[in-house]
C-alpha cells in the first residue's frame, strides 16, 4: 500500500521521541515528493545540466559571435573558404570550421539555438494551452459538448501532420510565426485527448460532489477543483513534447519550409550540408550533433519527469 506522505520513523527513548513529537511524522505533497524522486535521478539531472547549457548558448550567443569576432551571417570568403571555394576545417580562428559561404559554424549554432528553443517553447505552450481548454471542457461538460470536441480531436490527430504542415507553410510562406502556428494547431488533439481521459474519471470524484453539493460553479470546479489533478500528466507530456517540436521546425527548415536565409537555423544547416558531407565533415556533423544533443536531452529529462510522478514508484523516500 502506498501513502501519499513520507512518513519519519522516530528514533531513540522513548522519552526522546515524546519530546519532539513534531517531527514524528511529516506530510509531504506528491509535487515535493515527485521533486524528491527526480533530483535521485541522475540522468534526468545531467539532462537538465545540459538543457541549462543550451539555454545559456542561446541567449549569450551575441557574447560569442562578440568573442569570436564573427557576425553569425557574415561571410568570410578570404579567410573563411580554402582555395577551391570548400568549407574550410576547424582552427583558430573558426573553432567549429565554416559552412559553404566562409560564416563561422559555432555562431550560427548559437543563434540556431535561439530559434529552435524558441520555436520548442512558445509551440509546446500553444498546443497545451489549447489542448488542456479542450480537453477539459469536453471530459467536463460531456453530452453533445463531448461528443463535438471529441469527434474534433479524431479529426485533427488523423490527418498527416507533416504533411499538412508543409502544405500550410509552402502556402502561406516560411516564418517564425507561421511555424509556430502551424505546430500549435496540428499538436493540441494528443494533449486534449490525455485531459479529457483524466476528466472523466475524475468528475464523479467525491471532492466534485462535495463542492457542487455548496454550490460552486462549473467554471470553478473545472479550473480550481479538476485541473490542479490533471497538471501532473501534462507537465511530463509537455516535457516530451518540446523535443518534438524542435525535430519538425528542423524538418521543415531542412526542406526548406523554415526561416527564410540567411537566418541561422539547425535545420537549415543541416539542409545546406548535404552537399558537402563528403568534403567538410564538420559542415554537417556539429548542427547535427548540436540537434541531437538538445534532443535527447529533453527527452531523459522527460522520462525522469515522467518517473518523478508516476506513483508506481517508490513512495517513502529517506532524507
Amino acid at each position: 500500500m502506498t501513502l501519499p506522505y513520507e512518513t519519519e520513523i522516530p528514533t531513540g527513548t522513548p522519552d526522546t521521541v515524546a519530546a519532539v513529537p513534531g517531527r514524528m511524522i511529516e506530510g509531504r505533497s506528491p509535487w515535493v515528493l515527485a521533486w524528491m524522486r527526480l533530483r535521485r535521478d541522475r540522468v534526468a539531472m545531467i539532462s537538465l545540466v545540459v538543457i541549462a547549457i543550451v539555454i545559456l548558448v542561446a541567449i549569450f550567443a551575441p557574447v560569442v559571435a562578440s568573442v569570436t569576432g564573427h557576425p553569425p551571417n557574415e561571410q568570410y570568403r578570404e579567410t573563411g573558404l580554402t582555395p577551391d571555394g570548400l568549407p574550410k576545417g576547424p582552427t583558430g580562428e573558426f573553432v567549429l570550421g565554416t559552412d559553404d559561404l566562409g560564416r563561422d559554424i559555432l555562431v550560427r549554432i548559437a543563434y540556431g539555438a535561439r530559434i529552435s528553443l524558441l520555436v520548442g517553447v512558445a509551440a509546446t505552450a500553444l498546443t497545451v494551452v489549447i489542448g488542456v481548454v479542450v480537453g477539459l471542457a469536453a471530459g467536463f461538460l460531456g453530452g453533445f459538448v463531448d461528443t463535438v470536441l471529441a469527434r474534433l480531436i479524431d479529426v485533427v490527430l488523423s490527418v498527416p501532420f507533416l504533411l499538412a504542415a508543409i502544405a500550410l507553410v509552402s502556402v502561406t510562406g516560411p516564418s517564425l510565426t507561421v511555424t509556430v502556428l502551424v505546430i500549435g494547431f496540428f499538436s493540441w488533439a494528443s494533449v486534449a485527448r490525455i485531459v479529457r481521459g483524466q476528466v472523466l474519471s475524475l468528475r464523479e470524484r467525491e471532492f466534485v460532489e462535495a463542492a457542487r453539493s455548496l454550490g460552486a460553479s462549473d467554471r470553478r470546479i473545472m479550473f480550481i477543483d479538476i485541473l490542479p489533478n490533471v497538471l501532473a500528466p501534462v507537465i511530463v507530456y509537455t516535457t516530451l513534447l518540446i523535443p518534438v517540436v524542435i525535430v519538425v521546425q528542423a524538418t521543415l527548415s531542412f526542406l526548406g519550409l523554415g526561416l527564410a536565409p540567411p537566418t541561422p537555423d539547425w535545420g537549415g544547416m543541416i539542409s545546406e550540408a548535404q552537399a558537402y558531407y563528403t568534403t567538410a565533415w564538420w559542415f554537417i556533423v556539429f548542427p547535427g550533433a548540436a540537434l541531437l544533443i538538445t534532443t535527447l536531452a529533453f527527452n531523459l529529462f522527460g522520462d525522469g519527469v515522467r518517473d518523478a510522478f508516476d506513483p508506481r514508484t517508490e513512495r517513502l523516500l529517506k532524507k
